[in-house]
C-alpha cells in the first residue's frame, strides 16, 4: 500500500533522484508492429542486471484502469498484464535475472489493513451504485437525456487476493507468458526468470527483499549488481535503502494528477455524477468523431535513483564531533526507522507527526540534536535500541502542543484563503458567455471556420439576456475594502456570500489545539480515561512492539506471522516514557494463514462468492459463530481528515483462534481443486535452452537424483540455491498449453520450468530471521549497553580490494557496450561549485563512485541515465543544517 504523501515529499526535497525513462517505441509498417530487440544496449545508457516486478502494482491498473476503458473479460486482462510487463522489460532490459513476485498470504499485521481496504471498497461500491441509481431516476423524471444503462457484471477487485480462482489462473497465464518469451524473445535468451505467485506466502516486495538478502549472503555475490525494482508503493524506497546495495533503482509510473474522468451516468467529461444534469451531449469535432473517446495518453515511467538519494542523505545525516565513529550505513538505517513514525502498512502514524507538516525533517533534526545524549545509533541489524528511541520520542512530545496549535492555525488560514478565492472568482466571472456560433473556443481546438448565420438575431438575444441579468453596480452601491460591492443596509446577505454553500465539516470532538486534548483523545478514541496509566502503557507497549516488528520485517524477514497491532489509533509521542525495559520478543515458529483462511479474514460478505459455499455461509448465517466478523455496515472515523478514504474504518479485529475453530467444521467440504488452491507453494525457476543452467537441470531429471543438489553459481550469474526434483517440472520438447484462448499453444517449447519450494530447510519465509544481516554479518541481538561500539560496517569497508570479494564465476554478458567511461549522469551534478562534493570513493571509477569489477571498467563504460527532466541541482548548503 505504501506511505501516503511520502513520495511527493521526497521528490520535492530531493528532486535530482528522479529522471524520465527513455523508452524505445515499436515501429509500425503496413499495420504490423515490429518487435523491439531488447538484446540491444539500453537506450537509457545504463545496463541493469536484475529486474524485480512487484506484480500487484501491475495487476490492479491492468484489470480496472482509471484512465481508459476496462478490459471486457479475464482474457483481455491477462493480455494487458503481458503488454505491461513487456513495456517495463523494454525500458529496463535486465541481463541476468527477472524476478516476478505476486502478493501471497500476508503476515497478520498486514491482514488487518487488507481487511479494512476490502470492506471499505465494498461499502463504497454499494454506496456509489445506490447514488447513481437515485440520481438517474431524478434526472429521467425531470426529462433529462441519459444513455441506456449498460447491464454488465462489475469486476470485483477483491478477487486479487491469494486463494481465488482469478489468482490461480493468473499464475498459469504468467507461466505461459514466461515460457513464450524465453522461446521467442532474444532479450530473454540468457535470462534467469523466477516467478513467486500468490501461493508462496509473503508480500511481493518482501519476497523480493528476502531473495536479495539471501543472495547477498552468498560468498560469490557480486557487489556491483545493478538492481531495478518496479512498483508504485513508496515503501519500496525504504526497502531499497535497507538492502545497502550501492546500485539500486526503482521504476514507477509518473504520477499525473487531475486526469479527466467521465461521468458514470452520461459518459461526458467535466462533471461528476452528483452534478449531472442529463443535458444532451455537445458536438465535438466536425462530424462528432470525438464524442465517445477519452483523452488517452500513454503513461510515462520515471527512474528513482537511490544512489543519488544516498548522496543526499549522506550530506544531511553526517554529524561532526560525535562521541562515537560516524557510520553512514547505520545512519541510513536510523533514517528508515524514523520514517515508520509517519506511517506504514502496519501501524497508524503518531497524531503529532504528519509528512505534509515536515515531520521527517523534524525527526531528523531532533535525532541530530540528541545524538550526543543517546551515545549511539537507534538501530542495529534490524533490532531497536528502545532507550535511545525513548529520548527521541519524548523530545517530540515536548513540542506536541505547539504542533497541534500550528496545525489548527494553518488549517484556518487555508480555509480563509480558499473562501477569498471563491469570492474573487465569483466577482470576476463574466456575467454572460455566448453560446452556439459565438461561443469561445480554446486555442488549438477550433474546428474549420463556419459561416455566421443570422448575426442580428444572435446579437439581440445577447442584449436581452444582459438586460435581464444586470451586474453593473448602481451609483449608490457601497464597496468593501477589497473592491467588492457590499450588501445594502438592512438587507440580508446573499446565500452565495455565506458559508452555506460549502460542505459541512464533521465535528471535531478531540480539538487537539485546546487544553485537555490528551484526555479527550483517549476518551473518544479508546473509551478510557487518560488517567488510566495501565491502559495507556498497554497501547504504548503494543506500538513499541510494532516498531520492533516492522524493522525486523524490513531487515530480516517476518519475525512473527501472528503479531498485529490491536488498536485503531496510535498513542502520543509524550506517552513513550519508560519504554526502554519493554520486551520486544516475538513468538517463534509461527506459520502464515493458508490462502482460503486469509480470504475468510479479509473479505466482506459481499465478496463471499470467491469462497466455497459452506465457507461462505459462515459470513451470512445469523447462527454462525463468527458472524460478528462480517458487519454489514461500519463506522468510518475521519480522525481529523476531510475525505472518507483518509479515515479509519472501525472494524472488529478477527480472532484467529475463533476463525480456525469455525473453519475446522467446513474443511472437509473442500474439493480437490479448492484444496490445491489452499496449499502453500514456492518459487518457480525458468531458463531457456541457451542458458548454461538448462543442461544442468535436464541432467538432474535424466539421472532422477532425488537428493537436493546445489545450483552451481558459475552457471547462473552467481545465483545460488538448491534444486530438488518435482512432478510439476516442464522440460524442453514438452508442449505448453495456452490458458488464454486468443494465444497459441507452445508446441515447440525449449524452456525449462522447475519449482523451488520455499520450505527447503532454509530459515526466512517461515522462520524468524534469514541467515545474514544487511551488512553480510550473522544476525544476533546486539548488546544495547551503549558502551561497546559495533564493528565498522559498509561505509568503512569500501577499499577496492575489500569490495572485490571472491573472483566472479559467472560469464560476461556480450550485450554491454564498450567504450571510454564518461562522467556518469548521476555524478554530473557533483561537478558544480558550492554543491555536494564528489563521493570520496569516486576515484575508484565505478558507478556512483563505487569500485567496479575489472571487466566492467570497460563493459559498463556507457552507464548513465538520460538527461530526463531538467530537474534542479541539489540545494545549496544553506538550505539544510549539516551539523
Amino acid at each position: 500500500m505504501g506511505v501516503p504523501a511520502f513520495f511527493r515529499w521526497l521528490s520535492r526535497k530531493y528532486p535530482s533522484i528522479i529522471v524520465n525513462c527513455v523508452e524505445e517505441k515499436a515501429k509500425e509498417c503496413n499495420g504490423v508492429k515490429t518487435p523491439i530487440d531488447t538484446s540491444k544496449p539500453n537506450p537509457n545508457e545504463v545496463e541493469f542486471d536484475n529486474l524485480y516486478l512487484d506484480m500487484n502494482g501491475i495487476i490492479h491498473p491492468c484489470t480496472h484502469p482509471e484512465d481508459k476503458p476496462a478490459p471486457k473479460n479475464e482474457d483481455e486482462m491477462m493480455v494487458a498484464i503481458f503488454e505491461y510487463i513487456d513495456r517495463i522489460f523494454n525500458i529496463v532490459r535486465p541481463r541476468r535475472l527477472l524476478y516476478m513476485a505476486i502478493d501471497g498470504v500476508a503476515p497478520r499485521a498486514k491482514i488487518n489493513q487488507q481487511r479494512s481496504r476490502r470492506f471499505r471498497a465494498s461499502k463504497e461500491g454499494m454506496e456509489a451504485a445506490e447514488e447513481k441509481k437515485k440520481i438517474r431516476q431524478e434526472i429521467l423524471a425531470k426529462g433529462g437525456i441519459l444513455p441506456p444503462e449498460e447491464v454488465k457484471e462489475r469486476f470485483d477487485s477483491n478477487c486479487i487476493t491469494p486463494g481465488t480462482e482469478f489468482m490461480d489462473n493468473l499464475a498459469k497465464c504468467l507461466r505461459y507468458y514466461i515460457a513464450d518469451r524465453l522461446n521467442t524473445d532474444p532479450g530473454w535468451k540468457n535470462l534467469t526468470v523466477m516467478l513467486s505467485d500468490a501461493s508462496a506466502p509473503g508480500e511481493g516486495e518482501h519476497k523480493i527483499m528476502d531473495y536479495i538478502r539471501r543472495q547477498r549472503a552468498q560468498p560469490n555475490h557480486d557487489p556491483n549488481t545493478h538492481h531495478c525494482l518496479s512498483g508504485a508503493d513508496a515503501d519500496l524506497i525504504m526497502l531499497g535503502l535497507a538492502t545497502h546495495e550501492p546500485n539500486f533503482t526503482i521504476i514507477r509510473e509518473e504520477f499525473k494528477p487531475n486526469k479527466p474522468r467521465p461521468c458514470a451516468l452520461c459518459n461526458q467529461l467535466g462533471h461528476e455524477v452528483k452534478d449531472c444534469q442529463g443535458l444532451p451531449r455537445e458536438k465535438q469535432g466536425k462530424h462528432d468523431q470525438f464524442a465517445d473517446t477519452l483523452p488517452v495518453s500513454e503513461q510515462e515511467f520515471i527512474f528513482i535513483r537511490l544512489c543519488i538519494l544516498r548522496e543526499y542523505l549522506e550530506r544531511e545525516l553526517t554529524m561532526a564531533s560525535l562521541p562515537f565513529a560516524f557510520d553512514f550505513e547505520r545512519s541510513v538505517d536510523d533514517w528508515v526507522f524514523m520514517c515508520f513514525f509517519v506511517g506504514n502498512d502496519f501501524l497508524p502514524h503518531l497524531p503529532s507527526l504528519e509528512i505534509r507538516e515536515g515531520a521527517i525533517d523534524r525527526l531528523v533534526n531532533i535525532y541530530k540534536n540528541v545524538v550526543h545524549k543517546t551515545g549511539g545509533y537507534l538501530t542495529e541489524s534490524g533490532f531497536v535500541n528502545l532507550q535511545r528511541v525513548q529520548m527521541i520520542m519524548l523530545t517530540v512530545g515536548e513540542v506536541e502542543d505547539s504542533i497541534f496549535k500550528k496545525r489548527k492555525d494553518d488549517d484556518d488560514n487555508f480555509k480563509r484563503q480558499q473562501k477569498e478565492k471563491k469570492k474573487r472568482m465569483k466577482r470576476d466571472h463574466p456575467s454572460f458567455i455566448p453560446g452556439g456560433q459565438f461561443s469561445p473556443q480554446a486555442l488549438g481546438n477550433r474546428s474549420s471556420p463556419q459561416a455566421i448565420s443570422n448575426p442580428r438575431q444572435a446579437a439581440f438575444e445577447m442584449r436581452m439576456h444582459d438586460r435581464q441579468n444586470p451586474t453593473t453596480p448602481s451609483p449608490n452601491t457601497s464597496f468593501t475594502s477589497d473592491g467588492s460591492p457590499s450588501p445594502a443596509v438592512g438587507m440580508k446577505r446573499k446565500a452565495e456570500d455565506s458559508d452555506s454553500e460549502s460542505e459541512p465539516e464533521p465535528e471535531d470532538n478531540i480539538r487537539l489545539w485546546e487544553t485537555g486534548w490528551k484526555q479527550r483523545y483517549y476518551k473518544n478514541k479508546f473509551d478510557v480515561d487518560a488517567s488510566d496509566e495501565k491502559f495507556r502503557r498497554k497501547v504504548v507497549q503494543s506500538y513499541v512492539e510494532g516498531l520492533c516488528w516492522v524493522l525486523r520485517y524490513y531487515y530480516q524477514g517476518c519475525a512473527s506471522w501472528n503479531w498485529y497491532y490491536p488498536f485503531h489509533y496510535a498513542p502520543f509521542a509524550s506517552d513513550f516514557e519508560g519504554i526502554a525495559d519493554m520486551p520486544s520478543d516475538f513468538e517463534k515458529g509461527s506459520k502464515p494463514f493458508k490462502p482460503l483462511e486469509q480470504l475468510m479474514g479479509v473479505f466482506p460478505a459481499t465478496s463471499g462468492n470467491f469462497l466455497p459455499p459452506t465457507w461462505r455461509k459462515l459470513m451470512t448465517d445469523p447462527e454462525s459463530s463468527i458472524i460478528d466478523f462480517y458487519p454489514e455496515d461500519f463506522a468510518i472515523d475521519l480522525n481529523g481528515k476531510k475525505y472518507a478514504w483518509q479515515g479509519v474504518a472501525l472494524l472488529p479485529f478477527v480472532d484467529e483462534r475463533r476463525l480456525r475453530a469455525a473453519l475446522e467444521e467446513v474443511y472437509h467440504d473442500l474439493t480437490p481443486e479448492e484444496s490445491r488452491r489452499n496449499s502453500l507453494g514456492g518459487d518457480v525457476l525458468f531458463v531457456g535452452k541457451h542458458h548454461p543452467l538448462c543442461d544442468f537441470i535436464v541432467e538432474q531429471y535424466k539421472t532422477k537424483n532425488t537428493e537436493p543438489v546445489d545450483m552451481p553459481p558459475e552457471l547462473c550469474h552467481g545465483i545460488q540455491g538448491k534444486l530438488t526434483l518435482n512432478d510439476n517440472a516442464v522440460l524442453p520438447d514438452q508442449p505448453v498449453v495456452s490458458p488464454v484462448p486468443m494465444l497459441r499453444d507452445l508446441t515447440q517449447n525449449s524452456a525449462v520450468r522447475h519449482t523451488m519450494p520455499r520450505d527447503r530447510g532454509m530459515p526466512g519465509m517461515y522462520a524468524n530471521a534469514v541467515l545474514l544481516g544487511s551488512y553480510g554479518t550473522p544476525y544476533a541481538r546486539p548488546w544495547m549497553g551503549g558502551q561497546q561500539q559495533i564493528p565498522k560496517l559498509l561505509s568503512n569497508l569500501r577499499p577496492q580490494e575489500a569490495w572485490r570479494g571472491p573472483t566472479p564465476l559467472f560469464p560476461q554478458n556480450p550485450q554491454r557496450t564498450a567504450g571510454a567511461a564518461p562522467l556518469l549522469a548521476w555524478n554530473r551534478m557533483l561537478q558544480s561549485p558550492n554543491q555536494y562534493p564528489p563521493n570520496q570513493y569516486q576515484g575508484l571509477g565505478g558507478p556512483m563512485g563505487y569500485p567496479q569489477r575489472p571487466e566492467d571498467q570497460m563493459d559498463r563504460g556507457r552507464q548513465a541515465y538520460g538527461p530526463g527532466r531538467p530537474y534542479p541541482l541539489p540545494p545549496p548548503s544553506g538550505r539544510y543544517s549539516w551539523n
